[in-house]
């Protein structure tokens, strides 16, 4: 059943990097009351992630970089994660192909979409599109890295499939989009076709 929304006040909390608002909403119960509700929400736009596998070598590319929120959250900031992005007005296959080869040098060709989610929808707008591609050395373009400009020193990392999955167990890998995505990974079988190099 669609709930019934009455938007009162939006009010622009930050418009610095990206933007932050108060929203006022009368909200609908479902024994059909109205209820006062403020919110804030914070508006950074959509984006993609992709994980990177080898089933030949039973690999897979992550990345590793400086994450400030999680720093100041008693981590040491260092996160290893999927390569992911933001869209920036492309659609999810083109933005993620631009971040793959941005962060990981690697140029994929065709990206396979396996689900989308909100990851913090509690205060974040952010859709995320969620993507796997099987990668050869051959896909290899650059050495990655990000892009100096945007502030980004990104570590790539080729890492046996099975050690990426313990290392979420171990807390190593502590980062949500990519625990989705090895554990998709791992459920789909994928990575079962071929024996190790």
């Amino acid at each position: 059943m669609q709930k019934q929304i009455r938007i009162k006040q939006v009010e622009t909390l930050s418009d610095d990097w990206y933007v932050l608002k108060k929203t006022t909403f009368e909200y609908q119960r479902r024994d059909g009351s109205w209820q006062t509700v403020s919110r804030e929400t914070y508006d950074r736009g959509n984006g993609a992630t992709i994980l990177l596998y080898n089933t030949l070598k039973q690999t897979v590319i992550l990345t590793r970089q400086f994450r400030f929120p999680a720093y100041v959250n008693q981590h040491s900031g260092l996160l290893i994660e999927t390569c992911a992005g933001l869209l920036d007005q492309d659609d999810p296959v083109t933005s993620i192909q631009r971040e793959a080869a941005e962060e990981t040098g690697y140029h994929i060709q065709q990206p396979r979409k396996v689900f989308e989610a909100f990851m913090s929808p509690g205060s974040v707008t952010e859709r995320l599109y969620f993507f796997i591609a099987e990668y050869q050395d051959t896909h290899k373009v650059n050495d990655g890295g990000g892009l100096p400009s945007d502030g980004e020193d990104i570590e790539v990392l080729e890492i046996p499939f099975n050690q990426a999955l313990d290392m979420m167990t171990s807390g190593e890998i502590a980062d949500g989009k990519t625990i989705m995505l090895l554990q998709h990974l791992a459920l789909s079988g994928l990575m079962l076709t071929a024996e190790p190099a």
